[in-house]
This record gives structure tokens, sequence and C-alpha cells, in this order.
């Protein structure tokens, strides 16, 4: 229960604290809650304008009729709620109702003035346009028009001989603008014609017009489309019914079709086609305004005309950043922001307590924006931002509150300013005199000193500092400044103003070009001059460079600083020339601007109309109004053609627009971008002179004098599927109201890429597209940008991708083979010479032409970064067909031309070393010397592995039985077959199970016949035999596990001198064997991918020798060694003694004798372990 009580207790609280807070920020001041809006009566009836208005009492209402106070009467009466009452409308010449009223509302806190009312009284007048006579053959087309001025807009109908004309045929068309047409006349519409006006209150009927109608006495002849009727320029209001005719005739009859000019698509919605080409567009909006064209085109032929008519929307006013009302202190400064939109671009004004602002030195407008320096207690007051254009006003409204403070410091002094470089300037000063340790902030205020009504910019800093660097100025400008200091109750008053000068800098940019040519050698350039806001300084001189598109020899021609023109003479006739032009103040150059073309008029003996003087003018930040004139004197001109382009980009589609077309509106554009706009005269003789022409499109104004808010960009942009050459984007935008008309730019770019004409761009209306005839293997950029309401939303995050690879689509090119020796040939080849294609690996093909016959070919492969292979084992006698092609991931390349290679007849003498290499047998034969090996051959080797296992198990087991008692150390036998050996040392850095591998692996073998036969121990000589030795080799040159990769063996033979070893510490190393030079240390791992033999030219030559061994014994050759050391012992470097005779292998004869090549041949010492023989 205490709980309740204290948390009701609370509530009740909460309650009383917050009742003033909400009166305090549920408090209006004044506010209306009605205003009054236009409207139309009949004369003599009664009519009520509307108005209500809110706030603290008392509100008193009173009205006003354009501008003038309204004063009650028994014509005009005041309703309790404000409202305004008129029982009896009058409109006469002495005096009318007619006129715009506003009612004001006032309170203690200020007054403030409602919206514009029109008050309209219904009535229609004469016709402005009258049906006219006319007469047309039997089947083609008739129109009448006429025009009435009307408030409200009057129902236009039509009488036929005096009655209500029918409509139930499709040959004639009413449209709402008062057209009729009738097509395919036929001779029963002949007779009068005459339209009916009719409004609210009125009726009116026009005079009659004859139509005649002649009798087709054969027929026609065919005749190219001719547009009778086209559409006209139009201003209309929003939500209105718009009619753009198109009426053509031609043998056969054109058939119409409607576009815009800027490539927008129509509404389908609102749009649709009346009759037989007319575009009726109901409820209009600011989207549809634009250029549209009208196109006739003869049926099944190329042959057209176009007509030309521009739509302009016009939109109320609507103010999209609303002031705030503000509490400033006495002295201090107020700032009420306003901006509005509408078409035409709305008026900004302001109003104090109902009544428009006065401006003086201390309240300034700054475009829309209302400044009060300096307040007083008379700005306390309400303020209403006015904007208003044809299409009616709008206001919105903002307090000002006054706070006074009576305890303010002193103004800030010696106020003193120094310049710093063209754009920054150093303010400085000196503290308060009085009450300086109540300042809390200062306030520094500047704008230029020259001109009127300039902007008055603020910046407020800390009280920690007296100094402060300016820097956003403009160049080559006089600024002023004055400081405020504050304190939490107020500000002091403003210190003396001071003014400061900023340095010149070089021009912002260079004058916008205007080219003409008066004849087929000359043209004259043109420019205005520099804004003192772009020339940042006084303009010192101009610099006009130009060349011919096909020389890069340029012209450089100096003009003064008050040049505006320049003429170009003496230049070749139907010539592209590029110009562009650079400017320089005091401080130096500028850049000089882009090049601009212009082609000179060919020669011709017909006199073509003259350059038209063409103006351009910014409507607004997406669109351009282009006018020209022509001379008098010129040739009858039949029409024009205008085009344009976004500087860096490609031309766009020209435009055609009739003769009397002075004026021409180019929307679709993209804000703070520049234009290239050209125009010429069409005659009969031919196209008149060109005019060049180049303007930037200003930047989308926003609230703050910043650019438009731009649509948010589309997100989510993702790669669906690519190949080589196409890749499938999609991506996701913003959610829109419905019916907007939303398109998409998306830029495709080669990244890296210098080159401008590799920047594609595509346009579409969907949210997905795919982008094809793409480089193969090449990494794109993309972006995607979104149109909406004529704006253009920023570029979407980069997405990056690569297309995929493709197969090379060439050959290698340059193939040659080359024999280097009598069975060895050397193909080498380049690579192809298609870009961005990844080649990984070559196929080689060869065979010789008898195998050629039935299809057999030879495959050899090599990696994509070797351009050279070895074909060895080619049989002398025969002619070989060589090709290869370029592979990669994808798939493999065309082939390149047979080469043939003819091998002349002789012996070759093969070596049987197996060779290692990257390359891949070949089911069909064998590739680069790895022989197939069959389940037959496997077995045979397999047999004579167990064989030689088995013998040197035994041989093992007798050596230990008859040996002597050894040390926990194994010894080792090392087998000395060449000449005498003195002094013979072992490195002692080797280990146990390397010691027998130490075998250096040798395509000739010793012979040891005849050498000495010495025994040697640690004391000396021993015994003195002779005996015939052979040694058996093994060798194997593929690569084996780690444990016993690098061992060998050798067969023991009969006669064979053994020396036996310890290791003691101390010793020295054998010397380096020539394998260990040739190919490393033995005992090291072969790094990854190491090949014995390279195959990009690097081949070695080889002795042959001949296969000693019987055939049954034949494969042995490739058997691994496999057997592995037994211990881990440590060598000594004591040599022990010991000498066996063995009767040798059964299958090698004792007297058996080398080659002869070999007898001469030195090798460091052989390696064995201790054998026994059988």
């Amino acid at each position: 229960m205490v709980n309740f009580k204290m948390k009701f207790c609370q509530c009740w609280l909460l309650f009383l604290l917050f009742l003033p807070l909400s009166s305090i920020l549920c408090f209006s001041e004044l506010s209306f809650i009605t205003e009054p809006s236009d409207v139309t009566v009949l004369p003599k009836n009664p009519v009520v304008l509307d108005c209500q208005a809110h706030g603290h009492p008392p509100v008193t209402i009173k009205w006003l009729k354009n501008g003038v106070r309204l004063t009650e009467s028994e014509h005009i009466n005041f309703l309790p709620n404000g409202s305004l009452f008129i029982p009896k409308t009058k409109h006469t010449k002495e005096d009318s109702d007619e006129g715009v009223y506003q009612c004001l509302s006032q309170n203690r806190f200020g007054a403030i003035l409602s919206q514009r009312s029109r008050l309209t009284i219904a009535r229609i007048t004469d016709f402005n346009i009258h049906p006219v006579s006319t007469m047309v053959s039997e089947g083609s087309v008739a129109r009448f028009s006429c025009a009435v001025s009307s408030t409200p807009s009057a129902t236009i109908t039509w009488e036929f001989n005096q009655s209500t004309l029918p409509l139930q045929t499709d040959r004639i068309t009413v449209l709402p603008n008062g057209v009729l047409q009738i097509h395919n006349v036929q001779l029963e519409d002949a007779g009068q014609y005459r339209c009916v006006a009719t409004n609210i209150g009125c009726r009116l009927k026009s005079r009659e017009a004859t139509l005649t109608v002649s009798k087709d006495l054969g027929p026609k002849a065919r005749q190219r489309p001719r547009i009778i009727a086209g559409p006209q320029n139009l201003t209309t209001s929003l939500h209105q019914t718009v009619v753009l005719e198109c009426v053509a005739t031609g043998n056969p009859s054109p058939i119409i079709s409607w576009s815009r000019a800027d490539s927008k698509p129509i509404d389908v919605y609102n749009a649709k086609v009346l009759g037989n080409g007319n575009l009726v567009i109901t409820d209009v909006n600011s989207k549809h305004s634009g250029v549209y064209l009208c196109r006739a085109s003869t049926p099944g032929t190329r042959n057209h005309t176009i007509a030309a008519a521009n739509l302009t929307v016009l939109v109320p006013p609507n103010i999209v950043e609303i002031p705030e009302s503000q509490t400033r202190p006495r002295a201090g400064t107020a700032r009420f922001m306003c901006q509005a939109e509408g078409v035409p671009p709305p008026r900004i004004s302001w109003l104090k307590n109902g009544e428009e602002v006065r401006l003086n030195g201390r309240i300034k407008m700054y475009n829309s924006k209302l400044v009060i320096t300096q307040i007083i207690p008379e700005d306390d007051a309400i303020y209403q931002c006015v904007a208003e254009n044809k299409q009616g006003s709008v206001l919105s409204l903002a307090r000002l509150i006054v706070v006074m403070s009576e305890d303010r410091p002193s103004a800030p002094r010696n106020v003193h300013a120094e310049t710093i470089s063209s754009s920054a300037i150093l303010l400085a000063w000196e503290r308060p005199l009085y009450n300086a340790d109540k300042v809390i902030a200062y306030s520094i205020h500047y704008m230029k000193a020259e001109g009127l009504n300039n902007e008055e910019y603020q910046v407020v800093i800390g009280n920690d500092t007296t100094s402060y660097i300016i820097d956003d100025l403009e160049p080559a400008r006089n600024y002023s400044f004055y400081i405020v200091a504050y304190m939490p109750m107020g500000a002091s008053r403003m210190s003396d103003q001071v003014s400061q000068h900023t340095l010149e800098d070089v021009p912002l940019r260079t004058p916008e070009l205007t080219l003409t040519s008066h004849s087929s050698t000359d043209i004259q350039v043109s420019w205005q001059p520099l804004p003192a806001k772009i020339s940042r300084g006084r303009m010192m001189a101009y610099r006009l460079s130009y060349r011919t598109a096909t020389d890069d020899t340029v012209t450089n021609v100096e003009l003064p600083h008050n040049s505006t023109e320049y003429h170009l003479e003496g230049l070749q006739p139907d010539t592209i020339y590029l110009l562009r032009m650079a400017a320089a103040t005091r401080v130096g150059w500028c850049e000089p601007s882009a090049w601009t073309s212009h082609r000179t008029p060919k020669i011709s003996s017909n006199k073509v109309p003259s350059a038209p003087v063409l103006q351009l003018e910014p409507l607004n930040c997406t669109s351009i109004v282009a006018r020209w004139q022509t001379s008098p004197d010129s040739v009858a001109v039949q029409g024009f053609r205008l085009c344009y382009h976004e500087e860096g980009q490609p031309e766009q589609p020209s435009t055609l627009l009739p003769a009397q077309t002075r004026a021409h509106t180019i929307g679709g554009l993209d804000p703070r971008r520049k234009y290239h706009v050209k125009i010429l005269a069409l005659s009969k003789v031919g196209d008149g002179y060109q005019t060049d022409q180049t303007i930037s499109t200003p930047g989308c104004v926003s609230a703050r004098d910043q650019v438009a808010a731009a649509p948010p960009p589309p997100h989510q942009v993702t790669v669906l599927t690519s190949n080589s050459s196409a890749v499938s984007l999609r991506w996701s935008h913003p959610a829109f109201a419905p019916g907007k008309a939303v398109s998409f730019t998306v830029r495709c770019t080669p990244v890296g890429t210098h080159n401008v004409s590799a920047i594609r761009y595509l346009q579409t209306t969907k949210q997905s597209v795919i982008v094809q005839n793409l480089i193969p293997n090449t990494r794109y950029e993309f972006v995607v940008r979104l149109h909406v309401d004529q704006m253009s939303s920023p570029w979407s995050l980069v997405v990056y991708h690569q297309t995929l690879q493709t197969a090379p689509s060439q050959p290698p090119a340059g193939v040659r083979v080359t024999l280097i020796e009598d069975d060895t040939a050397l193909v080498s080849w380049r690579e192809p010479t298609e870009p961005n294609v990844v080649v990984t690996h070559y196929t080689i093909l060869y065979t010789s032409q008898k195998a050629w016959m039935t299809g057999r070919w030879q495959r050899i492969q090599r990696e994509g970064s070797h351009t050279m292979a070895l074909l060895e084992k080619l049989e002398p006698g025969n002619v070989y067909l060589v090709k290869l092609c370029a592979s990669n991931k994808v798939g493999d390349g065309p082939f390149s031309d047979t080469v043939e290679l003819p091998l002349n007849h002789g012996s070759v003498h093969r070596s049987k070393n197996v060779r290692h290499s990257d390359t891949i047998p070949d089911p069909a034969g064998f590739s680069d010397d790895l022989y197939h090996i069959n389940q037959r051959s496997m077995t045979g080797i397999m047999v004579g592995v167990s064989i030689a296992l088995t013998c040197i198990a035994m041989c093992a087991l007798i050596l230990i039985s008859k040996g002597k008692p050894r040390k926990s150390s194994s010894p080792k036998m090392i087998a000395v077959g060449a000449s005498e050996v003195s002094g013979l040392q072992l490195p002692s850095d080797f280990h146990s199970e390397n010691v027998e591998a130490l075998l250096p692996m040798i395509s000739n073998f010793i012979d040891a016949k005849g050498g000495s036969n010495i025994v040697i121990n640690s004391a000396g000589p021993v015994s003195n035999k002779t005996q015939s030795s052979r040694w058996l080799l093994f060798k194997n040159d593929r690569n084996l596990p780690s444990s016993d990769a690098e061992t060998r063996a050798s067969l023991y033979e009969a006669g064979k001198t053994v020396l036996r070893y310890d290791e003691r510490p101390g010793s020295a190393p054998l010397p380096t064997s020539t394998q260990e030079i040739l190919f490393g240390p033995l005992h090291s791992k072969k790094p990854a991918g190491s090949q014995e033999t390279g195959d990009s030219g690097h081949y070695s030559n080889e002795e042959s020798n001949e296969d000693m061994s019987p055939p049954a014994t034949s494969h042995s050759s490739m058997t691994e060694s496999s057997e592995s050391d037994g211990g881990g012992t440590e060598l000594k470097p004591t040599l022990k003694v010991e000498t066996e005779t063995t009767h040798p292998f059964p299958h090698v004869a004792s007297g058996a004798s080398w080659p002869s090549g070999s007898s001469n041949v030195s090798h460091p010492a052989l390696l064995t372990r201790t054998a026994a023989g059988t």
C-alpha cells in the first residue's frame, strides 16, 4: 500500500511538472487551419473564401484583395470564423470581384499572411481561331481547327450542316484541343462545318467552313511522306491533358510513330494514340516534359520525315526546406533557410508580420536565405518565406525570439588580417576589455567587400585562441571581417570591421568556345570573357591551339587579354580541325581545355545557308535551351540538323528540326558536365555551314546551395553468370513511388585501361543486363547508376569480375624443326599472337610417313612457359611430320601447319639411360624416351629383382659367417678398380647410409683391366695379385623415396680389390665427386618440379654404350636398387684391407674386355657393400 501511494504521488508530481512544459512544447504562436483556394463562379452567384487561424488569443483576421485591405460592406461580409462571403458576385467593366485574395491573421506574437486565392468569373470570349474552308481530293485528309478563350476551359464539339457531327466512324477524330480530322475523305463528307465551345456558364458557336471534295480521276503516283500538321510547342499546367497532333500524307499512306528526343520511354499509362497518329497525354506531370518526335515513314522503306515539339509542364512551387524558428541573443545573428522548387523556378521573398521585409545593411537576402545580423529587440517577429511562380504561391513561417541580457562582454579589440595565399587569410584579435573571463566562444563573420547583397558567412571557434585562418575564400577578392564574443547569456557588440585582399591564382578553367565557318577555308573562334569567380585574377593573355585530326603538329596563337574572337584563315576544306584554349593571369597559365572538333565545309559552287548564330542557355541542371538565328540574306532553309554530345563521349544521333523552329530544348543531361552542341541549316543545294558551341550544365541546387540530394545508387550489384566474352549483371534499387520511370546506365571498364574508347555505357530500363563482346581473360569493373525524375544517382559500388579464359584460337607461330644429331631433333616455336590467352601446355605430335599412313602419331607435351622440345630416338631414313598446338584449361587450340623433317641413313647409337621428362606417355607407343611398360615386362622385372635380392642376402650371410668380430659400427668396403690410390680420404660428414650411394650415374663404364691391384691398409701395401675384373653397374635415374632415394648398388665380381675402413676423428674429407659437382650433394632432396633434362632448349649429348647383358637380364637395367643400409654407424679414417678372391658371376666372362672408348676414363672411387660370389 505504501508503495502504491508513493507511485501515485510520483505520477501526480510528473503530471504537474509536465503540464507547464507541455504548454510550451505544444504552444503554437500563430498558424492557419484553413486557407483560401482558387475558385470559379458564375456571375451573380454567391461565393465563400474560407480562412481559419489558430493561435494564442485573441486572433484577428483581415482580408486583402490584390494587396489592398478590404473593409466590410453590404457586398462583402466577414464571417465569425474569419471567412469571406460575397452574396452576389459582379463582373462589369467598372467593378469586378475577380482578383487575388489573401487573409491576414494576427495576435500579440505577430501576423501571418495566407496563400493567394484567385477568384474567377466564368465566361467565354470570342473565338481566336475560326475554321477555314478547304478543298481536298477523295481519299486524302481534311483538317479543321478552332480556338477560344474560356474560363474555365471550354469543351469543343463539331457540327456538320448545323447538326451534331456523328463520330461512329474511325475516319473522323475530334481532338480535345478543338481540331477535327477526317481521314480517307469521301464525297459525302462535303458540307458545312463549325465548332461549338461550351463551359459551365456559356455556349458559343464559330463561323462555318465549307469542305469541298474533288473526285479522284486516276491512280495516284507514289509520294514521300509529308507532315501537314505537326506537333506544336506546348506549355501546360500540372494534371492537364495535352494533345500532340501529327497528320501526314503520302502514297502509300505513311505510318506514324512517336518517340522522345532524350530516348526516355513514353509514359504508357497516361499516353495513348488518338486517331491515325495523334498523341494524347492525360494527367501530365513534370516527368512528361521533354521533346517529342513524330516520325512519318513509308511502309517497307526507309523514307521518313520527322517533326518535333517541346512539351513544358508548369509545376506550382513547393518548399523543400522550411525555415526553422530560432532563439537568438541581442547582437547575435539569425539565418533563415528556405528552398523551393517548381517550373518555372519560383521566386523567393520574405515577410515580417505579414509585410515585406525591408532589407538594409543589417538585414540581407542571399539568394533565398534571410540573414539578420546584430539582432535588436524589434527583430522579434514572425517571418514567412513566400515562394511563387505562374502556377501559384506557397508560404512557410518561422519565429525569431530575441533574448535580452545586460551583463555582456565588450567587443574584441585590435582586429587585423593578413593574406596567406589565394584562398586563405589569417585573422587575429585581442580579448574584450570587459568580462573577458566570461567569454565561451568567438564568432567570426566575413563576406565579400564588393557588390551588393553578398552573403555573410560565420565560423564559431572556442575561447582558447585569438587567431584563425579562413581558407575557403575566392582568389583575387576583397573580404571584410568582424568578430563577436559570446557568453552564456548573450553576445557582445561586433568588433571593428577590417578588409583584406586574397592573392591571384591561375584561372579555374578556360572560356567556352564557339566555332563557326563562313567559308570552306576558315573558322571563326569566339568566346565570352571569364567571370571573376572563374578567372581568379586579372586576365593577361589567351593561347589558342589548333591542328588537324590527322597531324600532331600544333599551331599556337597568343592573344591579348581583351580578345573575345579570332579568325583562322587559309585552312583546308572538308577537314576536321581540333582546337583548344588556355588562359593566363599574372600567376601563370591554367590547364588547357579539351580538344574541340570542327569540320570545315566542302568546296561548293552553290550558295549554301550560312552558319546559324547559336546561343546556349542552361534551363536547369539537366536541360539546356538552344536558340539560333539565321542571316536575312541566307538561302531558303528547309530545316536544321542539331546534334550534341558530352565531352569525351560519342555524338548522339542528330535531330532534324523544321525550318520555322528557332529554339530547341535538350534534356536528360547530367549536372556539372560539359556538352558540345552543333547545328547547321539544310537547303535544297546542300548542307549549310556549321556552328559549334560548348556549354556546362550547372549543379542541381538543394536546400543549402549544395548539389541536390540525388537518388540513392543501385545496390547489390552482382555478377550472375559469365563466360569468356559476356557477363550477366543484376542489381536492386530503392523503392520509388508507383508510376515513376526509372532507367539505368551500366559502365563497363577494363581495369587499368587508359583508352577512353574501351569504356562502354549501356542503357536499360530493367534491373539486369548482359554485357557482351568482352575480351577473354580480362578483369573488368562494373558500376551502375539510376535515373529518375531527371536526376541521376551516384555510381554504385564497383564490382570487379574477370572474364573466363578461352581456348587459343591461333596455333603457335614460327614452328621450326632442326636436326641436331642423327636421331635427335629440336622443335622450337613462338607463343600464339592473340592477347589475353593463357597457354598452360603445348602438345607436339610427330610421326614418320609410314606410321602416318596408319594414323599413328606420337605425342609429347611441354609446359606453357617452354618454347622448345626434343624429339629423340628417331629412325634414320624416314621423313617425320611434326605439328603442335597450344592448350589451356578450357581446351585445345588449332594445330599448326605440318613441318617435314627428313633423316639421312646411318647408324644411330642410343643410350639405355632412362631420361626424366614432364611428358605424358602415349598408349599408342612411347613418348620422350619413356617405354610403355606392359604386364609381361613388369613380371620380368619383378623376377629379376627377386633373384638379385636373394643373391645379395646369401653373400651377406657368407661374409658374416667368415668375417672377424666387428665393432658396433659396421665397416664399409671400398673397391678400387682404376690406377694406384694413395692417401685416399673420405668425407667425415657422410652418413653411413649414404656411403654406398656415392656411385655416380655415368654413361661410360670404367675399365679396370690392367690397373693396379695393390691392397693398402694403414701399414702400407699388403699384396699384389693380378686378376681381371669387371664392374656390373645398376643405375637408375628415377626419383626414389626419401628413405632410399640415394642408395646405389654394384655387383661384386672376382678379382675385386676391397678396402675396409673405420672412421676416426680428425680425418680429412674425400674429394668432391663428379656427380656432386654436376648435380649437387647426393643426399639432398631434389626441388619440387626440377628436371634432369630441360625441355626449353637445354639438352645434353650422351655417349651410347652397347648392352653387355644377355637378353634374359635386359630388364635389370631398369630395376631400382632398393637395399637400405643396415646401420647408422660412424665412419673411421683407418683403412683395413680384405682381399677376397671369388668366382665371377656365371654370366660374365673373365676375359671379356670393355669398349675401347672407355679405357682411358678416370673416375672417383666407387663405394659398394662387401659381396660374396657363388
